[in-house]
């Protein structure tokens, strides 16, 4: 008997789930949320980024994006920087860096007791699989 998408959905939600709570868990002793270490993660990728394109790439709105970032420069962890005409851009802080690299362990940490399991051929085809449903085209 086949899985149906509905069961195949709900296996994607409990793993997501999953990892949402570990990564809050386990980030927690360092003073990081997932969301705070998630933009941290994308501001080292994509130095000078704006606050709308840092809401893009971690799944938030610009006003609570903008509020994070707020309180992740009062903790010293991002700045901002002038940008080209008004542009505000932002880029890490080496304190902010040392916690992306903290939290880059832990997140290997719980996804390896979630994924480790999986021989290199099976993660390559879960992650063929998830990119195809995510762009199906």
């Amino acid at each position: 008997m086949s899985a149906s998408l509905q069961q195949v959905g709900l296996a994607v939600k409990r793993l997501q789930w999953r990892h949402h709570r570990e990564f809050n868990r386990r980030l927690a002793p360092l003073g990081l949320s997932l969301v705070q270490w998630d933009t941290l993660r994308h501001l080292h990728a994509n130095p000078g980024a704006s606050l709308h394109r840092l809401a893009e790439l971690t799944f938030q709105t610009d006003q609570s994006m903008g509020e994070l970032a707020r309180r992740m420069v009062d903790r010293g962890l991002i700045e901002r920087i002038e940008g080209p005409g008004r542009k505000v851009q932002h880029r890490l802080t080496p304190a902010g860096d040392d916690l992306r690299q903290s939290g880059g362990a832990t997140a290997d940490q719980v996804l390896t007791e979630s994924l480790g399991h999986l021989t290199a051929d099976e993660r390559e085809t879960l992650y063929e699989l998830l990119r195809k449903a995510t762009d199906p085209r």
